[in-house]
């Protein structure tokens, strides 16, 4: 596993792009990144409050979760958030538009209800994306979270998983039948069939959040995911500070610790030229890493 750079603050949510180059986030600085092949670090634009999960639209353009806002813990060289700024209005979706260096919120509520802590975003064959809300951590209270299914033009957004606890990581499996999200704090891993663009299939859970494909033990916590082109769900795992394998089968396939220890080890995504490098978050240490992985990673619709 090689280190691209470690000059980053607390990074999330990478692209792989088809010149080698890296664009992810960084949320304590609030900003768009590009990383090179080489390591060289540039921002592309401001993204103001806190930029999470970001992903490439049908327009070309970058659709960004913003969630608001987090307060900060900086202790034994490691970053990490801990709470929610006093300043802190509301999440929201935003586009940028690279080759115009702008930024603009396309959506901010809905349904009169604010967006409180957008996560993770994936879009699909269809140019919709759905979106997790992770909700907000304050000192005696926590939100609960939703998944949302919108229109990149603006037009329509809505709730298609009410009330879920702190959903972050969220994918498509490769023939885009089956939609997996990742809670937090429960460290499980949830799946729902999809019907049709933005509707979910009946499940199994009496309790109405989705079926459970693989719950993890001890203490681990749950961030971001991408799916491999075998449909393993490749998720940051927290606590351990790993990537974690698990087939669409919802049996563990393999663990993959960073090699400098960080319990903030949240994001992956699958580039290069054969899909078949990983490249993958240590957030706590700013790092940004690049491995090979087993098989190709599943490409994204309207990356490359």
């Amino acid at each position: 596993m090689q280190i691209l750079t470690d000059s980053l603050r607390f990074p999330e949510g990478p692209i792989a792009m088809r010149d080698g180059s890296v664009l992810l986030v960084e949320i304590e600085r609030g900003t768009l990144t590009r990383v090179s092949p080489d390591g060289e670090v540039s921002v592309v634009v401001e993204c103001k409050p806190a930029p999470n999960g970001a992903a490439i639209g049908p327009d070309g353009r970058v659709y960004i979760c913003n969630n608001g806002g987090f307060t900060w813990s900086h202790h034994g060289g490691l970053l990490r958030p801990i709470g929610t700024p006093e300043d802190y209005r509301n999440g929201s979706i935003q586009v940028v538009d690279i080759e115009k260096g702008s930024v603009s919120n396309l959506y901010e509520s809905c349904e009169g209800i604010p967006l409180r802590g957008p996560n993770d975003i994936v879009f699909d064959s269809h140019g919709g994306f759905y979106f997790t809300d992770l909700g907000k951590r304050f000192e005696r209270s926590l939100d609960r979270g939703r998944v949302y299914y919108a229109s990149s033009d603006g037009s329509s957004i809505r709730a298609v998983v009410d009330t879920i606890e702190q959903p972050n990581g969220i994918g498509l499996s490769p023939d885009g039948s089956r939609l997996y999200v990742a809670e937090t704090f429960s460290a499980k891993l949830r799946y729902w069939d999809i019907e049709a663009a933005g509707k979910l299939a009946p499940h199994s859970d009496p309790f109405g959040v989705g079926n459970i494909l693989y719950g993890f033990q001890h203490y681990e916590r749950l961030d971001s995911m991408a799916i491999d082109s075998e449909g393993n769900i490749c998720v940051a795992t927290l606590g351990t500070g790993c990537i974690t394998a698990i087939s669409p089968e919802g049996r563990l396939v393999a663990s993959i610790p960073v090699p400098q220890p960080d319990m903030m080890v949240t994001n992956i995504c699958f580039g290069g030229a054969d899909m078949r490098k990983a490249y993958i978050t240590s957030s706590g240490r700013g790092i940004l890493y690049v491995t090979d992985w087993h098989c190709a990673g599943h490409k994204l619709y309207f990356n490359g």
